[in-house]
């Protein structure tokens, strides 16, 4: 009995040394590639992974910059989840707007990326770049054009359109009625949300092999509708998975559009999000392991929203 356990004990101390000594060897056998991934690989850890380990440490923590953190257990989630109603509205006001923006930016930013790659390659570039030029313009710029557009005076140009033909009496506060708050914010967000994402289908719907269309066609295919559905939208999948990624972080990261439009706080908080919320315990009152706690949530509420993409689009290969 002793012998076997001796020789059980002594077999799986030596796994462990023999995997390792495995790993070390094909590290040693790749050194050359993992000697040029080193420079990402730091600056990866530097700036993202040893932030958001850190974020999750502060979160345990009363932190006010001022003082040395002081671990509280679970009493900033607990303060967040039952006696700060502003957090409860700015997740509801995130979850409306990312309900909203998400599918339809990415719809709408596919479609707009299957027409362009329908058109001649001379004038493509044209049609793109006046559908991305709003995603790359400085939010401040694009919000001085639209706070004129829906400004609450008779000037602002959609009460002007609105007051000659007769449709208005008086002029509607659009930035300032909680009515019209939100629907102008994801309006806005949606005409900026032609990013990298439309980039990343137009790339991938322009290196679609023509053979597959050939194919198509003496199998049966004769519309662009069936064109697109069996074969352009499987081909392109990667393009979709990373589309789709990247759109639910930007529908989750809402910031800038609503300071600058509706301000923070914004009236009866109806364009209060999660980003402004922790913009404010971070940045204004300076309780950085409140701000840590926000954090926390909305990074795992990413998580979970990609996990549940990748497993509609992701390949199970």
């Amino acid at each position: 009995m002793n012998h076997t356990t001796v020789t059980t004990s002594g077999a799986a101390a030596y796994a462990p040394e023999s995997k390792l000594r495995l790993l070390w060897k094909a590290m040693y056998a790749h050194r050359v590639s993992y000697l040029f991934l080193a420079p990402f690989l730091v600056f990866f850890a530097l700036f993202t992974i040893i932030p958001v380990l850190t974020s999750i440490g502060l979160s345990f923590t009363y932190y006010n910059i001022l003082e040395s953190p002081r671990f509280i257990g679970l009493g900033n989630y607990r303060l967040l989840f039952v006696d700060d109603d502003i957090f409860l509205t700015a997740i509801g006001n995130t979850l409306k707007f990312a309900v909203v923006t998400g599918p339809v930016g990415y719809i709408m930013a596919f479609l707009l990326a299957w027409l362009i790659s329908q058109i001649p390659n001379r004038y493509r570039f044209l049609y793109t770049f006046c559908f991305y030029t709003p995603a790359i313009t400085s939010a401040v710029a694009m919000t001085v054009v639209w706070t004129y557009l829906f400004s609450g005076d008779r000037y602002g140009m959609i009460n002007n359109w609105l007051l000659q033909s007769g449709i208005l009496n008086e002029p509607w506060l659009w930035l300032q009625d909680v009515k019209t708050i939100m629907p102008v914010l994801i309006l806005v967000s949606l005409w900026m949300s032609m990013g990298i994402g439309f980039l990343a289908f137009l790339a991938g719907l322009q290196n679609v092999p023509r053979d597959l269309y050939e194919a198509g066609a003496i199998d049966g295919v004769r519309y662009r509708w069936q064109e697109l559905w069996y074969i352009t939208i499987p081909s392109v999948k990667p393009q979709l998975l990373f589309g789709a990624v990247m759109q639910v972080v930007f529908s989750l990261q809402v910031f800038d559009v609503s300071v600058q439009l509706v301000g923070i706080p914004s009236p009866l908080y109806a364009g209060h999000t999660v980003m402004t919320h922790l913009f404010d315990y971070a940045f204004i009152r300076f309780e950085m392991g409140y701000a840590s706690s926000i954090a926390v949530v909305l990074f795992f509420i990413m998580v979970g929203l990609n996990r549940f993409i990748f497993n509609i689009l992701g390949h199970k290969e």
